[in-house]
Formats: C-alpha cells, structure tokens, sequence
C-alpha cells in the first residue's frame, strides 16, 4: 500500500479482465484512499485524550484541594461545555473567516495540530496550579488531599482552573471537532460509520494507556502526573506535525475529488438485477403478440 502505484493498479480501469465482484468504480478507490489517510491521522489522538481526560478525574479533585467559596468541585468542569458553547460558533463565525482573509489557511491538519498545543499548555497550566497547592498547603507538604480534611485546603481559589479547562475546551475545538469533522469528510459514504468508529475507538486506547498513570494520579505524585501528560502532548503534536504536514498540502486536492456513484457491493448488485429486470420485462412487452 506504501508502493506510489497501488491505488492506481487496484481501479477497475486498470484491470484487463475485471472480475465480477469489483462492482466499484474508480472513484471510489481514490476515496477509500482518502478514508484510510485519515485514519492513519487518528493514529496520534491516544496521547491528545490523556490530556482531555485529566478533566474528569484529576483536576476534579485538584478542585478539592482548592478554598472553593462555596462551588462544588464537581461543578466546576462545566466551565468546559459553557466555553464550547460561547466559543465553537465565535471561531466558525469569526476566527477562522479572519484567519482566511489574512491569508492564513487553517486547514484540518493545522487544528490538530494546534489542538496538540492547547492541550500540551492546559497541563502545563495545572503542573503549575498543583506545585503551588503543594507548596501552599497548610500542612507543609505534598499531600493536600489529606492536609484539606484535617487542617484546611491551599489558599488559592478554586476559579484559577477556569485557565486549564478553557485551554482544554480550545483544544476540544481544534482536534476533537475537526477530527470528527474530518472523519466524516474524508470517507467514502458508505465507509462514514466506519472511519468515524476509528476515530472514537482512539479513546478507549486512551483510557487504556491511562492505566499507566494510576500510580502518579495521587499525591505527592500529580505534578509528575500533569508534567509527564503535558511532555507526551508536546511530542505527540510534534510528530503529528512531521508525519502529516504533507498530507496537509493535499487538502484541496482529497476535498475535490470525483464523488463515486457506488453504495455498496450489495446494492450494485440490487441494483443490476433491477436493471436486468426491467430488460427483461421491456423485451417481453416486444415479443407479446399484439391483439
């Protein structure tokens, strides 16, 4: 698949002697290409999640450690949704208009990309917040949770998290949008479903690998716990980067392509007993004697 003539040996136009499954078109082989591309882009979105799913558990109960002044810790993760709903129709409106008026294309690829930055800084963000829990706690050490049941929690309000989960919803906006925005766009129609499913099953891997974290995800442990998922999301944004800058160079090209006629094997293949039907039928009306 690696050879730069395969996809061109494998279309129906190339074959000598077509065989009789091979119901698809060319087109449709060009856009199984481009399907098959954009899973290889998904390929990097285990390391993306890490970050992403630190806000469900992690800087949840970092909020515990916090002077909360009267907010639930467990509320204050909505700052996520309430940002995607002020800011995805502001950037779809606004900032990608203005990006493209000033010249700046800021294709799919790009928004990963960046969606690798704002994630990598959303737990750098909250390496910090967590060193200076430590460092103010009450008790003198590294271990808030236990010091906020018997003495009290760290002298820093809780809403300075307001910065990481809005890193995190910009993140969510750039590579968790787009990629399904790109699942959807790249695949051929009848293979949507699933392209999409690959896209989707790139966070149960996530949460897999997750389990590698349990250990650091207790104090003293979570600075190390934000810092290692925060060098992970830089390195992973550099070698999306690498891997995929060509591919962003084709952009125009996967979104212009010839949209195949072809649904499926099973419905080519209703499709001409359909037309062989009505062959027969319009034969038989020729050959019924005329009264």
């Amino acid at each position: 698949m690696r050879a730069a003539d395969f996809w061109e040996n494998v279309k129906p136009s190339k074959q000598v002697v077509k065989p009789d499954w091979m119901t698809f078109d060319d087109a449709w082989v060009d856009e199984v290409r481009r399907g098959l591309k954009a899973c290889t882009v998904f390929l990097h979105y285990p390391v993306w999640w890490l970050a992403y799913n630190q806000m469900t558990n992690n800087l949840i109960s970092q909020a515990a450690t916090m002077e909360l002044h009267g907010a639930p810790n467990d509320i204050i993760n909505n700052i996520d949704p309430l940002a995607l709903i002020i800011f995805i129709p502001i950037c779809d409106l606004y900032l990608y208009p203005w990006l493209e008026r000033m010249g700046i294309r800021f294709t799919p690829i790009k928004k990963i990309a960046m969606g690798f930055v704002t994630g990598c800084l959303s737990m750098v963000v909250a390496c910090v917040i967590q060193y200076y829990i430590y460092r103010k706690s009450p008790c003198h050490d590294n271990h808030a949770s236990a010091c906020t049941e018997d003495v009290g929690p760290a002298p820093i309000n809780v809403w300075v998290q307001i910065i990481p989960y809005l890193l995190i919803a910009f993140s969510e906006i750039f590579a968790s949008i787009t990629g399904l925005e790109y699942a959807f766009t790249k695949a051929p129609k009848n293979m949507r479903s699933l392209v999409t499913s690959v896209f989707l099953f790139m966070s149960a891997i996530s949460y897999a690998i997750g389990e590698a974290f349990v250990s650091l995800s207790a104090d003293p442990l979570l600075v190390w716990n934000y810092g290692v998922i925060a060098v992970l999301a830089a390195i992973g944004g550099v070698i999306f980067w690498a891997s995929h800058r060509k591919l962003d160079k084709e952009e125009d090209a996967l979104n212009f392509l010839p949209e195949s006629s072809y649904k499926g094997r099973r419905v080519s293949m209703a499709q001409q007993a359909h037309a062989a039907a009505v062959v027969a039928s319009e034969e038989a009306e020729k050959t019924e004697p005329k009264v």
